[in-house]
């Protein structure tokens, strides 16, 4: 029996040698607090969408472990950080519920956006400190890596959308995304005629690519409801992979309609939220994707939540583009996950490679994204290289309260 238990100490602490994080290290980490936490600006980054936004947060504890999120904007994290200072990392979940409904009225997605950020940096603190990468908390390994299509393809030298697309394809990712025709200057938009045309360009895309779902439409809500389901109909023989965002998204019940008047793939959800936003799409099989992502969800705890309904209800998660580091954490996210069809989005059909990460942080080739073994997110942040906005170092001066039931689980106040 002696020999037992010292032959598995010697195993237990040879590895976690490996990975550079004693055991010690790792019981010592579970009694951390958090101390400060900073916000900066990713430089040469002026798109005004909170939801597409590209802030870098460090939280730092005083066990000299950083963690590094993606997102939200600057009065927002400063809320949302006031309440984190002094709590321990390592509880996740608690801490969410704790920001989520701790100041009584249910977040916009605004401070979701900042509460995704945040919480995504929590994950990164834990997985740094126990010497895993994060999908080996999430659960482990379910797929070798993610694939992916593209919205443009900027490595392509061609001339015509149709000879992009034909490229992407052939670079290995799975899908080209389109838009609709017009809509993107001055003139006003003619919907009868962009009906007609965006039904002739799609059908130019599908012969370009070979057919095969190998292409998608997102009709970017610009239609009501009669035009959106013209062209849906006029393009169900061709066999899209999706075709996004038919009608806008205000009213999720609408899709009762859409869903009963056409027989294309539906995806939705890029301008949602958390699982409320989504979940009576995705629990009445009104949809076939969706489309939320990080760090709009509120973060990875939550967006895996999402995709436990979507695997429920076998609808696929094809998440939206947001930020460089988001990229990294969904493939950390989709990669620990079963929903039935997994496909990541990238802008310009690569991901992006800011100089304040290092190069290696997402591990891309022939139009893949393969998990990083490295511990937390694999991610190591150069704040010389951003702009530095403001830190928080102290709790907020006026909390709300919050009830807690006997075994402790927060409840709303």
């Amino acid at each position: 029996m002696q020999r037992r238990n010292f032959i598995k100490s010697a195993v237990m602490g040879s590895a976690a040698a490996i990975v550079g994080f004693p055991q010690l290290k790792a019981e010592a980490a579970s009694k951390m607090k958090i101390t400060k936490i900073r916000y900066y600006s990713a430089p040469g980054y002026n798109k005004p969408l909170f939801n597409q936004a590209r802030g870098i947060v460090e939280i730092e504890t005083d066990g000299g472990i950083i963690g590094i999120g993606e997102g939200g904007s600057k009065d927002m994290i400063e809320q949302c950080a006031q309440m984190m200072i002094g709590e321990d990392p390592f509880r996740i979940e608690h801490l969410w519920q704790y920001v989520y409904r701790g100041m009584f009225y249910p977040p916009g997605r605004e401070k979701l956006h900042a509460l995704g950020a945040l919480e995504m940096a929590l994950w990164d603190i834990k997985g740094k400190a126990l010497g895993v990468p994060v999908y080996d908390l999430l659960g482990g390994a379910t797929r070798d890596y993610v694939e992916c299509y593209a919205t443009g393809f900027k490595a392509s030298k061609a001339k015509t959308e149709e000879e992009r697309a034909r490229d992407c394809i052939e670079a290995g990712l799975r899908a080209y995304r389109i838009g609709p025709t017009g809509g993107n200057g001055e003139e006003p938009f003619d919907f009868y005629d962009n009906v007609k045309k965006t039904i002739e360009f799609s059908k130019r895309i599908d012969a370009a690519v070979g057919g095969g779902g190998k292409w998608a439409i997102d009709l970017h809500t610009r239609f009501d409801m009669t035009d959106g389901l013209k062209i849906c109909n006029g393009i169900e023989n061709l066999e899209p992979y999706f075709v996004e965002d038919i009608v806008r998204s205000e009213n999720p019940g609408v899709y009762k309609t859409v869903r009963s008047m056409t027989k294309v793939p539906i995806a939705v959800g890029e301008q949602f939220g958390d699982r409320w936003d989504i979940n009576e799409l995705i629990e009445n099989k009104l949809i076939d994707y969706t489309r939320v992502t990080l760090p709009n969800t509120g973060g990875i705890g939550e967006f895996k939540k999402i995709a436990g309904l979507c695997e429920t209800h076998y609808v696929g998660m094809i998440p939206h583009f947001t930020g460089p580091l988001s990229t990294a954490a969904l493939v950390h996210t989709l990669g620990s996950s079963s929903p039935s069809r997994c496909l990541m989005e990238l802008g310009g059909g690569e991901p992006e490679r800011p100089a304040y990460f290092n190069e290696d942080f997402i591990n891309f080739k022939n139009g893949k994204l393969y998990l990083n073994p490295s511990p937390g997110l694999g991610v190591k942040f150069d704040p010389k290289k951003a702009t530095f906005v403001m830190e928080v170092t102290e709790k907020v001066k006026f909390p709300h309260p919050y009830l807690k039931s006997p075994d402790g689980a927060i409840h709303a106040w």
